[in-house]
């Protein structure tokens, strides 16, 4: 593999590709969770997921280590403390509760998908006028596994505001076509990830493109400090922005009470170039929300991949990096013992297209615990 296939690699791709008999497994699978969810009382439904989200968190040892880790790294506690493994079963059983209401979601009538979404109306005003204030292009709605993304996509594009976002169609093509099917029902665009045309014309329209930030660590994405600790965010978001006049709306995503989801947007992020210390500052600033969006309520984050590099050097080597482009240097890379491609194979201006499609953007329909866990992780798209 090149080094231009390895950047522009999705990062749930790096394993290789799935046979065809494990994909029509997996999208069967998903029909017909998704139908028996429909048909059983919710709050049955809701107790019969949570039992497997949690179970899978108990028998599956690389889920439970990688949980415990980022929610060590929330709480700033070792993995090993007692209020982390705590904080993370809570987190997989809230994960239940999400994929429940993720797969009941094309079933609802509009009247039951506005009240799961919350009310918008006060925020309708303030998201036109964000996207109207947008230089020249259109708005990136960065989010990361927190509440229900696609029952506020839904929402939003209710309400007449075009929405696009963008996910994987490599991995598991029956179970995209299948989501883009059932989004377009929502008046939600799905956009295959290689199509970097189509990604930069919703901005150039001045629409809405939604992407998925905290995927997982990749040791080429840009380094930031995420809840205190270094780590790296894709370049995506932040190029986009800067190459279309685009802003960038970090947006926060968390269940009330009543079992609604409530938004709240954080201060809207321009980047008025694609210089590394510009791009490093917006992505900086995007790290911060979705850091602060995750300690309003950290149980409600369904990130069960390693967020955080494992190890002091490699942190040491993202602290070295972030100081480069701050100073106005380009990103030298991973250091010569850790870099897997040769540094500068790709420049910032080339990684916008693959970390926007790539490292920043999948569609929520996740499970941990069910047999559809790989297509469905595969297809993932946001928000």
């Amino acid at each position: 593999m090149t080094a231009r296939d390895r950047r522009l690699e999705a990062p749930h791709r790096r394993g290789g590709a799935r046979p065809r008999v494990v994909e029509r497994v997996g999208v069967a699978a998903y029909r017909a969770t998704s139908e028996a969810l429909r048909i059983l009382p919710v709050g049955l439904a809701r107790g019969a997921m949570g039992t497997l989200t949690r179970g899978s968190y108990l028998v599956t040892p690389s889920r439970r280590r990688w949980a415990n880790a980022n929610f060590g790294h929330v709480l700033g506690l070792p993995p090993d403390h007692p209020r982390v493994r705590r904080l993370a079963l809570r987190a997989f059983d809230e994960y239940g509760r999400y994929l429940v209401d993720l797969m009941r979601l094309p079933s609802l009538p509009p009247d039951e998908v506005e009240r799961l979404a919350g009310d918008l109306t006060e925020h309708e005003a303030e998201l036109r006028r964000i996207l109207a204030e947008a230089p020249g292009g259109g708005l990136i709605l960065a989010v990361g596994h927190l509440g229900s993304n696609e029952a506020i996509a839904a929402h939003i594009a209710s309400r007449g505001l075009p929405i696009s976002v963008v996910a994987d169609d490599s991995s598991f093509p029956e179970l995209f076509e299948l989501l883009r099917a059932q989004r377009a029902t929502w008046g939600v665009t799905l956009i295959p990830w290689r199509n970097l045309r189509e990604i930069y014309g919703v901005l150039r329209r001045r629409e809405m493109l939604g992407l998925l930030v905290d995927w997982g660590y990749r040791d080429d994405g840009i380094p930031v400090r995420l809840c205190d600790a270094w780590t790296t965010l894709p370049a995506g978001p932040a190029t986009l922005a800067a190459k279309t006049g685009s802003r960038i709306l970090p947006i926060g995503i968390h269940r009330d009470a009543e079992g609604r989801y409530q938004v709240a947007f954080a201060e809207p992020i321009d980047v008025a170039s694609s210089k590394p210390a510009e791009l490093q500052r917006a992505t900086q600033a995007l790290a911060d929300a979705i850091g602060a969006a995750i300690r309003v309520a950290p149980e409600q984050w369904y990130n069960f991949k390693p967020i955080w590099p494992e190890t002091e050097a490699e942190a040491a080597d993202l602290e070295r990096r972030a100081g480069a482009m701050q100073a106005g240097l380009p990103d030298p890379g991973p250091s010569a013992t850790r870099a897997e491609v040769p540094a500068g194979a790709l420049d910032t201006g080339d990684r916008a297209g693959a970390t926007a499609a790539a490292g920043a953007t999948t569609d929520a329909a996740a499970t941990a615990a069910t047999g559809v866990a790989e297509p469905v992780e595969a297809a993932e798209a946001a928000p």
